[in-house]
């Protein structure tokens, strides 16, 4: 019997007829070769974060799971270079070690270094790129499998490191790191029209903000992280299991299960969410970065240009109301500087990120859909890590080079080895 695949949200699965374990470029290499040779296709799988079917693989299936390790440095400029299979929370350990950090993080960290920036992960920060914004080099296995070594200077890399897994197999990836820094926290609740009213304040004046609406109330749960040179001072043991194990997860977790059996109850059930009350305190970045995530849920995302982010919110709320949709997830707000990769949904423009979510197993379907309509007036992007429905023709609309992205894949994957039936939706064939 073939062994079955599935992602952390279980939305996505796949029986590969082979499950290929590489322990180095020369074998990610090898099997590639081989399947190109044999017309079959080949897709990669990391920590299985990503809720599309980037990774689904119904031929071969590449697991980076044996190629977790540090391969040098930092070195004096802050650079290091890893295996493409090791987990963000891997890295940061490891880094810390070594007194450097990632400049910054999305709220998760248990991906692979690989996906993360495949996909386009984010984090928060006006100022600040995202994750693939903070790579200099990386190494991947073409479609024909041949090793293809790209450098900071090459404008290649513009290209491949946001590729959504269409451009080949990255195997080895090098990152400027930062020295070790603390980030003082404040987290509170703030009601919503207060936060849309101050945005610019509260954008502006954080080094990293970000805020969390709770459907069907008036309140937003703010989180305003800032540099520090203050000296450590983490939450208690008792109150941070009490906060961000208990409350954030096992009693948010019993919310959502509750109100997927009675979907009536979620309004007034959602009342209860902002009375956490306000915390503050100091850690190291990359403890304060990443959060525990117990309850499976779905999620999409969208990028919109930075000066549409009240308007796109006010639109939410909105349509939760005349459709009388029951959300039991808070809907999340971050923000980042514009770049210059190719595929970022950053592109070229400083970007509001809104992201809605439904408990795993709850019918997501019209509340998404209604929320991708209001993102399409805005032109937004889908985060590529996330769920959405766009198309080649929509997709091609949406980001200047897209016609020379799909050049570069025809030129790295002439044969479409990595081909699957997500990138004919995005890439077409």
């Amino acid at each position: 019997m073939r062994k079955r695949w599935s992602n952390w949200a279980g939305n996505q699965r796949a029986t590969p007829q082979n499950w290929v374990k590489p322990r180095n470029l020369q074998e990610i290499a090898t099997a590639v070769g081989e399947a190109s040779a044999q017309g079959r296709k080949v897709k990669v799988i990391g920590s299985g974060h990503s809720f599309t079917g980037a990774a689904v693989a119904q031929d071969v299936l590449v697991d980076l799971s044996l190629m977790t390790g540090v391969i040098s440095g930092p070195d004096a400029d802050g650079v290091v270079e890893v295996e493409a299979g090791i987990t963000l929370s891997a890295l940061n350990e490891y880094l810390f070690l070594q007194g450097r950090a990632l400049q910054n993080l999305g709220d998760i960290s248990y991906q692979t270094v690989s996906g993360a920036i495949s996909t386009g992960t984010h984090g928060t920060g006006v100022h600040i790129g995202g994750l693939a914004q903070q790579v200099v080099g990386l190494t991947l296995v073409d479609g024909t499998g041949n090793i293809v070594e790209i450098r900071e200077s090459d404008d290649l890399l513009r290209f491949a490191r946001v590729g959504v897994g269409a451009l080949g197999v990255i195997g080895e990836i090098k990152i400027r790191t930062v020295p070790k820094f603390a980030l003082h926290v404040e987290e509170k609740p703030m009601r919503l029209s207060y936060v849309l009213d101050n945005l610019e304040d509260l954008v502006d004046r954080n080094n990293h903000f970000e805020f969390f609406w709770i459907p069907h109330t008036k309140w937003a749960l703010t989180k305003q992280n800032n540099r520090t040179d203050l000296p450590l001072q983490p939450i208690p043991r008792v109150k941070n299991w009490w906060q961000k194990s208990f409350l954030e997860n096992t009693a948010f977790g019993m919310v959502c299960r509750l109100g997927k059996l009675f979907p009536s109850l979620i309004p007034k059930l959602a009342t209860a969410l902002p009375g956490s009350g306000s915390t503050s305190y100091v850690d190291d970045s990359f403890r304060v970065f990443a959060s525990e995530r117990k309850v499976k849920f779905v999620e999409m995302e969208y990028a919109i240009p930075h000066e549409h982010c009240r308007s796109a919110l006010e639109d939410i709320e909105r349509v939760i109301a005349e459709k009388s949709y029951k959300v039991s997830f808070p809907v999340e707000v971050r923000f980042t500087a514009s770049d210059d990769n190719v595929l970022s949904t950053a592109h070229a423009r400083q970007s509001t990120y809104i992201a809605v979510h439904m408990f795993k197993g709850s019918d997501y379907g019209p509340y998404f859909a209604s929320v991708a309509e209001i993102m399409a007036k805005y032109e937004g992007r889908p985060h590529w890590g996330k769920m959405h429905f766009l198309t080649n023709e929509q997709l091609s609309r949406l980001y200047p080079q897209w016609t020379e992205f799909l050049e570069v894949r025809d030129r790295l994957d002439p044969h479409r080895t990595f081909h699957n039936e997500y990138l004919g939706q995005v890439f077409g064939e």
